[in-house]
């Protein structure tokens, strides 16, 4: 809750200013990997609210390095710690997780990476504050604001912001870098082509799903020379999704931004911490929180399916070389992408529906995963990770594949034997 007096809207926009980029040289990395969490016997049955709150209960009895948490419908997140190297980051979740898996399945629950829930449809286990405002606020825009919050999951990685300079690992070329190569990841890890059992056309449903959302706070910023004061406008400019409050429901106001509430100071003068809490609300494509964090990555399947991408994606902001190829094979793109802001340009809606059989896409992918895979054992990556990255890019990359088109052939297959049986009768 607010406990510092108002500030005025210059100390505010200085707050932000020193928080959004905090450049330096590339050190850390880090990494948050959601679940869909279903019964372990039958995925298709939604999972009792009480089994995901004894489940939390337990877990956070676990001795963790990483923040565990749950989103609104139950899907169990677990967020890193900043790692000095990439090594550092995977051995730390890969424990976490040796401790996590074990415990969910004696109770009975599994754990499914799918960028979008192939089940069932979205169902609110949480009844926080928070998330009954998040609710109010997005119900205004349809449907999609409650399979955001229940029905999606992602790897979302962690990047240092770079150097003040100009220069390859400059923070305004990285912060370019995350948005046309965002469209590439996206399409390379495509992985909800179904939601309640049926295809919806897209290798990347969670992405469609984002795209639907109130513009004003999950599209990407503008683009120009200056990140710093693009992002500060957007914030300020961005709708209040709710005013916290100590006591009661939080009231969520249509069609206040921020930069109206401080200089109105109704229905009380907003404070930083205010101003903290409504940057956690906002959710564009890549986010600056001090360090880039990159969302547009659907959750992946099996026990280190998460690997790949945070190897990839971290190869490609840490590794000088890797960062300079990467921004030379990316930039094409922003002609595709044209003047609108993503996800919403026909470069990102291309990635959510065909992904990599675009072919744009797929030349950029093959460009991209050969700088990585080059970058990878520069930055120290094990063996184990190099041998991962270079089977996913062989199963998919080079393939013109995603993870979303497997689903999509044991759907079509299973459509197929179901026919044919029916056929023999």
């Amino acid at each position: 809750m607010p406990v510092r007096p108002a500030e005025t809207e210059a100390e505010l926009e200085a707050h932000l200013r020193g928080i959004c980029f905090k450049t330096g040289p590339p050190r850390r990395i880090g990494v948050e990997i959601e679940w869909l969490v279903h019964d372990a016997r039958n995925p298709r049955c939604p999972v009792d609210p009480a089994r995901l709150h004894n489940a939390a209960t337990t877990l956070r009895t676990l001795p963790l390095a990483s923040l565990l948490t749950f989103e609104p419908g139950g899907q169990l997140e677990l967020s890193s710690l900043p790692a000095r190297s990439l090594t550092e980051c995977i051995e730390s979740v890969t424990a976490d997780l040796a401790l996590v898996r074990p415990a969910m399945l004696a109770m009975g629950l599994g754990m499914a990476g799918h960028g979008h829930n192939p089940w069932h449809g979205p169902q609110r286990v949480l009844t926080e504050p928070r998330y009954n405002a998040m609710e109010e606020y997005f119900d205004r825009w349809g449907s999609a604001g409650r399979s955001m919050m229940c029905a999606t999951a992602s790897v979302q990685v962690c990047v240092d912001a770079g150097y003040e300079e100009p220069g390859p690992l400059g923070h305004g070329r990285r912060w370019l870098l995350a948005h046309l190569l965002g469209a590439v990841l996206a399409a390379a890890f495509a992985n909800s082509p179904t939601s309640e059992g049926c295809p919806t056309g897209y290798r990347t449903t969670r992405q469609v799903v984002w795209s639907q959302l109130d513009p004003d706070r999950t599209l990407a910023p503008p683009p120009g020379p200056d990140p710093r004061t693009a992002w500060v406008n957007y914030v300020l400019d961005a709708p209040v999704m709710c005013i916290r409050a100590e006591e009661g429901p939080w009231h969520s106001p249509e069609g206040l931004t921020f930069r109206e509430w401080i200089r109105t100071g109704v229905p009380r003068p907003p404070t930083q911490e205010d101003l903290d809490y409504h940057v956690t609300t906002l959710f564009p494509p890549v986010r600056p929180r001090g360090h880039l964090e990159l969302r547009m990555i659907d959750a992946q399947s099996g026990d280190a399916g998460w690997v790949v991408p945070l190897a990839v994606t971290a190869a490609l902001f840490d590794d000088p070389e890797a960062t300079e190829r990467a921004y030379r094979i990316v930039k094409p793109l922003a002609e595709t992408a044209g003047s609108r802001p993503a996800p919403r340009n026909p470069l990102w809606r291309r990635a959510a529906r065909g992904a990599l059989t675009d072919p744009e896409l797929h030349a950029a992918a093959v460009a991209c995963f050969a700088a990585a895979q080059e970058a990878l054992p520069r930055l120290g990556a094990s063996p184990e990770v190099l041998t991962a990255v270079a089977e996913f890019t062989e199963r998919y990359v080079a393939r013109g594949r995603c993870p979303a088109d497997d689903h999509l052939d044991a759907l079509y297959a299973a459509e197929g034997d179901l026919i044919v049986g029916k056929d023999s009768q």
